[in-house]
């Protein structure tokens, strides 16, 4: 963060009140006074050095918690949306940025809004045919998705539950499949047992209350069978626990507090397999080798990086990283980001990322280093994940995952070994999606970037046949 000018108003301000300060209580305690204090969460002036120094102390977090993260998301979003043909016109980056800093809870009512007329769109067709009502599902999944997000994809209460557990139940003391089966016999006499015909109907585990069995479905590896037995733990057990943030969430539908409650099942399920500090020691000590983390804990490749999406524990915090899973299509099946990363919400990924290359060759790890267009460089290693087929009539899911984080944490990371991390040669130029991309010499677009002109009656024909003109 060092040379940048830090506007934190709105992250000031949370942290007060969730400490239950007053503006005069924290100026004092700053040694600042309060009017200052005020321009400084009204983002009139940015945080100094000395000054976010002392915050970082007082509450136990660490300086990317003041990171404008969260504004080059929003940014970034509304560049998307601005995209679409519905506008004409593109607003400067200055504008973005003030609307961004000025009226967050605006541009992401904006943002909503924008994702209700794009389901009712998508749902009317290309002939524009009304039909009674746009589909649900879509906006609850996206506005869960937004609120993980704005919790930076941590639940403190739910974490430190589940790393209780691993504490006084011992599950470090055999494999976590079998250590997690005895203790849902033990502690609720529950049956567990193999049921093959589940996986015909699409279905990796069924919990029947009455006959106190647990059926899980066949063919899977150890670890998968183990998620499932924590996910089942976290219900039987903590469900008040898991409830408590999606009753605080103010997610609206009861589908997107659903899929909430489904969410914070597997977060416990996933922190319960790697407890925080334990995890976090490891992955320091490993440099973050995704594959020995996984033999360590008896975990699959995509639960090590989606656990290490979540190490955002204040005072305790790992590295900031991003975590993508998505299919061959392109379509984003889960995305959080800790960093200022962004990848495109309502368009294609670029097709320079290395995500599309892992399909190419299942199973190998791909390491990238690439520059969005705010100018932020990236390390990430992408790897395809999937079962073998268990008959020549199976058609197993391929999905890729992506873990990413900034280029200055790449010493803590094994993937920065033979890495020339000073060669601007090495790093891959990537964006957003065509649409928002501000890039003019890309050879890779697919369509015009909305906001530019086009000149296309040169005497000259490149990759793409018109040059793209900056308002």
């Amino acid at each position: 963060m060092a040379g940048e000018k830090i506007f934190a108003g709105s992250r000031i301000r949370d942290l007060r009140n969730r400490n239950g300060q007053s503006q005069q209580g924290l100026a004092t305690a700053l040694g600042l006074s309060a009017s200052y204090l005020n321009q400084i969460e009204n983002d009139q002036r940015p945080l100094t050095p000395g000054i976010l120094l002392k915050l970082c102390t007082m509450f136990g977090v660490e300086p990317t918690w003041f990171s404008d993260s969260g504004d080059v998301q929003r940014m970034q979003v509304l560049r998307e949306i601005l995209g679409d043909p519905l506008f004409s016109t593109m607003p400067y980056p200055r504008q973005l940025q003030e609307a961004v800093r000025g009226a967050p809870w605006l541009c992401d009512q904006f943002v909503t809004l924008y994702r209700a007329f794009r389901a009712l769109r998508e749902e009317r067709g290309p002939g524009g045919a009304a039909t009674p009502a746009p589909p649900p599902g879509t906006g609850s999944y996206d506005s869960v998705g937004d609120w993980v997000q704005a919790e930076r994809n941590y639940f403190d209460e739910i974490d430190r539950a589940a790393e209780g557990l691993y504490e006084t139940a011992r599950l470090d003391e055999g494999g976590p499949a079998e250590m997690l089966g005895r203790y849902l016999r033990d502690r609720h006499d529950i049956r567990i047992v193999t049921d093959a015909g589940l996986d015909r109907e699409g279905v990796m585990w069924r919990f029947d209350r009455r006959a106190r069995r647990l059926s899980l479905t066949g063919g899977v590896p150890p670890e998968s069978s183990a998620f499932w037995l924590a996910q089942v733990i976290g219900r039987l057990d903590y469900g008040q626990v898991l409830a408590r943030p999606v009753r605080r969430s103010g997610l609206g539908s009861a589908d997107a507090r659903a899929l909430a409650t489904v969410g914070m099942s597997n977060y416990f399920a996933g922190a319960l397999l790697l407890p925080y500090e334990r995890f976090r020691r490891a992955a320091r000590q490993t440099r973050h080798d995704l594959d020995l983390l996984q033999r360590q804990f008896g975990v699959s490749f995509e639960q090590v990086c989606h656990r290490l999406s979540t190490m955002q524990r204040p005072g305790a915090e790992g590295i900031p990283f991003y975590f993508i899973k998505t299919d061959i299509a392109g379509n984003v099946l889960k995305s959080y980001s800790a960093t200022r990363f962004s990848r495109a919400r309502f368009g294609g990924l670029c097709a320079q990322w290395n995500v599309f290359e892992c399909f190419s060759a299942p199973g190998k790890l791909h390491v990238q280093m690439s520059r969005t267009t705010d100018e932020a460089v990236y390390i990430s290693v992408a790897r395809t994940v999937g079962h073998s087929p268990v008959s020549y009539f199976d058609r197993p899911r391929l999905v890729a995952i992506v873990l990413g984080c900034a280029v200055s944490h790449a010493p803590e990371l094994v993937y920065s070994a033979g890495l020339d991390l000073t060669d601007d040669r090495m790093v891959i130029p990537i964006g957003p999606g065509c649409r928002a991309c501000i890039r003019t010499d890309c050879r890779h677009r697919a369509i015009p970037a909305t906001g530019f002109g086009i000149d296309a009656g040169s005497e000259e024909r490149g990759v793409v046949p018109y040059h793209m003109v900056a308002p």
